[in-house]
């Protein structure tokens, strides 16, 4: 069997928008992590590997806001031999199907990874990479520990209005309470997390599909494989719960302390840039 060539596409064009609305100053693809940006440390996840030819990160859909994202990462993305594009302006699906262009022909494999997960295991990729050489369609996850609940935002208030807050302006008007519906049963249930991994004819033609409505990449092959009806299946390797994706502020402290790492006010001043 001919050894495999991975294309990796970094799936970069997000807002961070619940990042900032957590209290996150900036895009959280440009916190520091060490040193780096995450943006950069979730490219090397895959530069130095010896099974990955090409990566393609896909930037922010909008003109003025990719010309800045090049501007902040485009001569570090260029050393690693990164090429980037400009990803979608609204949905996830459209930025992987922008990458895809700039995938060399000659990949087997297409790996799609979030910009955001730069603390994912190299025992992790080791793992999804080996069972892609047998499966189209290979995912990373975990069965789900916790309970599953179905909730939904009310029109309620989550508490009492302060009159004294609302005199001086500092009353919050928009924090409404969120309410339990039923109970998920969590058995069969798995948390799925990224690369995830496909064979490259799979996923040119997962996305050559009308509908592109998904919330990952595995969503759209499970439909290309139902309508195929060969009895294809998306499979699952192991995942890990360091495979943190950034959404959140506090997310960045728990990713520097699964990466080892310090923040820019812990490391010497002269280490700080």
């Amino acid at each position: 069997m001919p050894e495999p060539r991975f294309a990796v596409i970094i799936a970069a064009a997000g807002a961070s928008r619940r990042y900032t609305e957590t209290g996150g100053l900036r895009s959280k693809l440009d916190e520091d992590l060490g040193g780096k940006p995450v943006l950069q440390r979730s490219v090397e996840l895959f530069c130095k590997r010896d099974d990955v030819f090409a990566i393609v990160v896909a930037g922010p859909g909008e003109d003025e806001a990719f010309a800045e994202f090049k501007q902040r990462h485009a001569d570090r993305l260029g050393l690693l031999g990164v090429t980037l594009v400009k990803g979608g302006k609204t949905y996830r699906w459209e930025t992987v199907q922008n990458a895809l262009a700039a995938v060399p022909e000659d990949a087997t494999h297409i790996a799609v990874h979030d910009a955001a997960r730069p603390a994912t295991p190299p025992e992790l990729i080791d793992r999804v990479f080996e069972l892609a050489r047998h499966h189209a369609a290979v995912v990373p996850g975990y069965e789900v520990g916790d309970t599953l609940k179905r909730a939904k935002k009310s029109d309620s208030a989550a508490r009492p209005s302060d009159p004294l807050a609302a005199i001086l302006g500092t009353a919050s008007s928009d924090e409404k309470t969120i309410e339990i519906e039923s109970t998920v049963d969590r058995a069969g249930m798995y948390a799925v997390q990224t690369p995830q991994t496909f064979e490259a004819g799979v996923l040119k033609r997962a996305y050559a599909q009308k509908d592109l409505t998904s919330t990952d990449d595995a969503s759209l092959v499970e439909r290309l494989f139902a309508s195929e009806g060969q009895g294809q299946k998306v499979v699952i390797a192991p995942g890990d719960a360091r495979n943190l994706k950034i959404t959140r502020a506090g997310d960045v402290a728990m990713a520097r302390a699964i990466m080892g790492v310090k923040s820019p006010d812990e490391r010497p001043t002269h280490k700080r840039f």
